[in-house]
């Protein structure tokens, strides 16, 4: 039958109809697909929405949380260093209670999503890390940190009349070498925490790294103290220490001349103290003591175990440790269980803590003051009266110690001081015991030269001329490496001494020379500087102002050593540039500082190679 068009019903015009109807059921479809994406789309920004306000508000609880217990944790620490052991516990425990709904918020699977997103995850991440941190310091430290209390709080701790709280230390100990070990474990973790594109929380993640560092060396040190300060005080019987008085004005190894020295005793805590006698007591010509074939290669000449002048040339403290407790003997018999050193500027910062003392004459010895006055004025004072001087300076310390061996009114100050001493090296200890002397030697208190590979400088100047114008010696040092391609790498060490002594009238016990093989006229120093290099370092060249110079070579405790004698005229600088090749090892550069007066300037640029 034909259609309205006369067109017959073919099979190709019914199949062109069939073609028409699918295509109108595929618009349809597609019509229907559409609606289902745009519902899907709109479905899943409601979802991003949604995660991304669940990540938001959780984020600020995670934000208001970890900065509660932080703020809490910090308060917990000062409470127990005032001894106030019930505030402590209190809020150490909701310092623990926000660090654990911190915790909450973060171990989620979203936040774990957020935080594994590259880049813009990171503060999530970071946010993360540090929750974890402070969860692990309230928990693991804090609280049972108030457990040990009194051994944490100086002030429970320093006792009047110079008595330490022996008891509350032993008991402790167990308490403090856990906590100990989980902060050290923190701080690792701290220091490690993923820097963040997001400024807010990478502020965040220095204050934390500052507060875990702060926490972990006061309980370490607390831990370490428990471990030998009992036995070092007199807890198992009387202890006595030889303690010497460094004059930085003369530079010696470990700090300056010894210039006067006294007696401490401890017995179950309490501690007392001799009368301070000047170095006129010791003479040049004790029997020597064996301290190895090092040693006496590179100070043999000086004869440092025989002649007390040269006692302590060797930056090493418990070699002076040793030559002092013989030299000691050998004066009175008595063998001291150990050794301490200390110096001016050391007793300047105890005294911004204890305040003012007076002379029986009537003149006041401040922190501003003492320094300059033992160091400098006594010598213009008392021109060529040796004997006065040294009177003088006696009482000085005399006065000091009184001092200190009274009542202690912030002894949390005084520690703090007394490490400030020992970070710089000018407060020194040594013991004759094994165990305590490597316990020491972990701390800055050891005073020692290392034996382990790690790159090294150690710039250490020896006074030749017999003077004191070290007092004015001014110190800019630079150890510099290459890359750490290769087995080995070049380096250089370059120290400029400048002698800034002003014009003026000096005896020459101040500036002139005992020796002077130069002819220089006075105020003209004569130094001897020496470099302990890296183990396994070769010099290669040495100039002085530029010119090829002879180093004379010997080895301390593995380190190669390097010295270079030289004058330094008044109002003038020298600069000594030791040229290496040093062996390319793992560690971060070190250069300690020879505790002298001047605050040195000093610059390393040595890749840390892994």
């Amino acid at each position: 039958m034909n259609d309205v068009t006369g067109e017959s019903d073919s099979p190709e015009r019914r199949r062109r109809k069939v073609r028409r109807r699918l295509s109108d059921e595929e618009i349809a479809a597609q019509r229907t697909k559409r609606r289902r994406v745009q519902i899907g789309c709109g479905v899943g920004a409601l979802v991003v929405v949604g995660f991304i306000g669940w990540l938001g508000y959780e984020g600020l609880q995670a934000k208001s949380n970890l900065e509660k217990a932080q703020n809490l944790a910090t308060q917990a620490k000062d409470a127990l260093l005032v001894g106030d052991t019930d505030k402590a516990r209190i809020v150490a425990g909701d310092a623990d209670r926000y660090a654990q709904d911190a915790q909450s918020s973060v171990d989620s699977v979203p936040w774990r999503i957020a935080g594994a997103v590259p880049f813009l995850g990171s503060p999530f991440d970071s946010t993360r890390q540090m929750t974890t941190i402070v969860s692990g310091l309230t928990e693991q430290v804090l609280l049972p940190a108030v457990d040990a209390g009194s051994a944490v709080s100086p002030d429970q701790l320093i006792l009047d009349g110079a008595r330490i709280n022996l008891a509350a230390l032993r008991d402790a100990t167990p308490v403090l070498e856990a906590t100990s070990a989980a902060i050290t474990d923190l701080d690792e973790q701290a220091q490690n925490v993923d820097s963040t594109w997001l400024g807010l929380i990478d502020d965040a993640r220095v204050d934390l790294q500052e507060q875990v560092s702060e926490l972990s060396g006061l309980l370490n040190n607390t831990s370490l103290a428990a471990q030998i300060a009992p036995a070092m005080l007199g807890a198992d019987g009387p202890r006595s220490y030889f303690v010497g008085f460094q004059t930085n004005a003369e530079a010696r190894g470990t700090g300056g001349l010894l210039g006067g020295f006294t007696v401490i005793r401890a017995n179950n805590g309490a501690v007392s103290v001799d009368d301070v006698t000047s170095n006129r007591e010791f003479r040049f010509d004790y029997d020597p003591i064996d301290l190895g074939p090092d040693f006496q290669r590179a100070y043999g000449h000086s004869r440092p175990t025989q002649d007390f002048r040269n006692s302590n040339v060797s930056p090493h403290f418990p070699y002076a440790g040793q030559i002092w407790q013989s030299m000691w003997q050998q004066e009175t018999g008595e063998r001291v269980d150990g050794a301490i050193a200390t110096d001016p500027v050391a007793l300047s910062y105890v005294l911004e803590v204890v305040g003012d003392v007076t002379l029986p004459g009537g003149e006041k010895i401040s922190a501003d003051n003492v320094v300059e006055l033992s160091e400098s004025t006594a010598y213009s004072r008392f021109g060529d009266d040796q004997a006065a001087r040294k009177r003088y300076l006696e009482t000085v310390a005399k006065t000091v110690v009184q001092k200190l061996t009274g009542s202690i009114s912030r002894p949390q100050a005084l520690l703090e001081a007394l490490g400030r001493a020992a970070g710089e090296g000018r407060l020194a200890v040594w013991s004759s015991v094994p165990d305590e002397q490597a316990v020491l030697e972990t701390t800055p208190l050891g005073h020692i030269v290392p034996d382990d590979p790690a790159p090294y400088a150690e710039v250490v100047i020896n006074n030749l001329g017999g003077n004191k114008l070290d007092y004015y010696l001014n110190r800019e040092i630079e150890y510099i490496a290459d890359s750490c391609e290769g087995d080995t790498r070049n380096s250089k060490v370059t120290v400029q001494l400048t002698n800034s002594v002003p014009p003026g009238n000096y005896t020459d016990y101040v500036a002139g020379m005992f020796d002077n093989p130069v002819g220089a006229p006075v105020g003209t120093n004569l130094t001897d500087i020496g470099l302990l290099a890296t183990q396994g370092a070769k010099l290669n060249k040495v100039t002085v102002d530029g010119r090829p110079a002879f180093a004379y070579t010997a080895v301390e405790r593995g380190h190669p050593m390097f010295n270079v004698q030289t004058s330094v005229p008044s109002g003038e600088t020298v600069e000594v540039v030791y040229e290496l090749t040093e062996p390319t090892v793992r560690g971060s550069a070190r250069i300690p500082i020879q505790p002298l007066i001047d605050d040195p300037q000093v610059v390393v640029d040595v890749p840390v190679c892994g």
